[in-house]
């Protein structure tokens, strides 16, 4: 994780200042951009959680949650630039459609693996039965959802 300090009214980052190429004031910094930079490290640091959850965010979820966050409407291409601002830690990448993993996924072993990794989820995160739902399979559109651009950590 990058470091974030202050020095006579300037934010100093490495990566900031490289790509900006210049050091802004806190407040500059706030009006130029949409959310703080600490706001913009933690939602870094939640992205990269949920990668290695297994559950990158789309874009359209990536810029919701930068909305909750600056508590205002933030323009569709907030999150191409979030992005390029964050290379070092993101990247976007289309994820590829859901009949082709499910076709390759058929078979007994698979499903045991699954609900092993499942129970051991539910175990590890405390997930309680009144937040869990039987959900039956045909009720997912599988070909509405084709591909999908998502925002991945770089490392995991």
């Amino acid at each position: 994780m990058c470091s974030v300090g202050f020095k006579s009214g300037k934010a100093v980052t490495a990566y900031k200042s490289q790509k900006l190429g210049e050091h802004l004031s806190y407040r500059a910094y706030a009006k130029k951009f949409n959310l703080h930079l600490q706001q913009e490290l933690e939602l870094v640091e939640y992205i990269k959680d949920l990668t290695k959850k297994g559950l990158p965010p789309t874009r359209e979820m990536t810029q919701k949650l930068g909305e909750e966050i600056a508590h205002k409407h933030i323009g569709d291409g907030w999150v191409t630039r979030f992005v390029e601002r964050n290379d070092d830690y993101l990247i976007s990448r289309w994820t590829t459609g859901m009949d082709a993993v499910r076709h390759h996924a058929d078979s007994e072993a698979k499903y045991d693996l699954y609900f092993d990794l499942l129970y051991q989820k539910i175990k590890e995160y405390n997930v309680e039965p009144a937040y869990t739902y039987n959900i039956d399979e045909k009720g997912f559109s599988i070909r509405v959802i084709g591909k999908q651009k998502r925002i991945f950590s770089k490392r995991m």
